[in-house]
């Protein structure tokens, strides 16, 4: 599968989820707005949603270390 160029505030609500998942206070309107965001970029994209999904949180929580 060849890399997925999302958008910066697709991005932006993922790690507010995240940060709000570790600390143990995600809340219906965050996670919502996840959803729906994700849902209006696969169906923009037409790539599939599990897959879009898997990248995206690989790619805010298991971020690859920047180049030197």
């Amino acid at each position: 599968m060849a890399a997925i160029d999302f958008p910066d505030d697709l991005i932006a609500l993922e790690r507010s989820a995240w940060t709000e998942i570790q600390e143990g206070r995600l809340t219906v309107p965050t996670a919502l707005a996840v959803h729906e965001a994700l849902a209006a970029f696969t169906k923009e994209s037409g790539e599939s949603r599990y897959d879009v999904e898997m990248a995206l949180k690989r790619r805010v929580r298991h971020p690859e270390p920047e180049a030197a």
